[in-house]
C-alpha cells in the first residue's frame, strides 16, 4: 500500500502561483510514476502532469504546460506542482496518483490506471 498525502492548496488571486506537495510513503514508491490530475465540481478528473520513476521527462495535460511544471525529489520521496499565472478555472481539487508500472504509457493520462491516490488538496483562484 502506497500513502500520498498532498498539501499545498489554498485561496489565491488570478495570476499568482501556487506549489503543490505530494509525500509519497513507503520509500518503494520512488518506483513509480507520480502524476496530478484535477477535478472541478461538475467534471471528469483530469490529467494535469506526470514524471515517470526516471523523471527525464515530464507529460502535460492539454494547454498547461508553460504555466504547470512537475518535479520530484526521490530524495524526500516527494512530487511538486508548481502552478503559475492561475486562472480561476484553474479552480479544482488536486489530486496526487501513482502507478508502479513506473514509465509514461498511452493510458497514462487516464485516472483509472493509477493505483494509489492521496485524498485531494482544495485550490481555489478568484477572479
Amino acid at each position: 500500500q502506497v500513502d500520498l498525502v498532498e498539501s499545498g492548496g489554498r485561496l489565491v488571486q488570478a495570476g499568482e502561483s501556487l506549489r503543490l506537495s505530494c509525500t509519497a510513503s513507503p520509500r518503494a514508491a520512488v518506483g513509480y510514476t507520480m502524476a496530478w490530475f484535477r477535478q472541478a465540481p461538475g467534471k471528469e478528473r483530469e490529467f494535469v502532469a506526470a514524471l515517470t520513476r526516471s523523471a527525464s521527462k515530464p507529460y502535460y495535460g492539454d494547454s498547461l504546460e508553460g504555466r504547470f511544471a512537475i518535479s520530484r525529489d526521490h530524495a524526500q520521496n516527494t512530487v511538486y506542482l508548481q502552478m503559475n499565472s492561475l486562472k480561476p478555472e484553474d479552480t479544482a481539487v488536486y489530486y496526487c496518483a501513482a502507478d508502479n508500472r513506473g514509465g509514461f504509457y498511452d493510458d497514462s493520462r487516464r485516472p483509472g490506471v493509477y493505483n494509489h491516490w492521496g485524498q485531494g488538496t482544495q485550490v481555489t483562484v478568484s477572479s
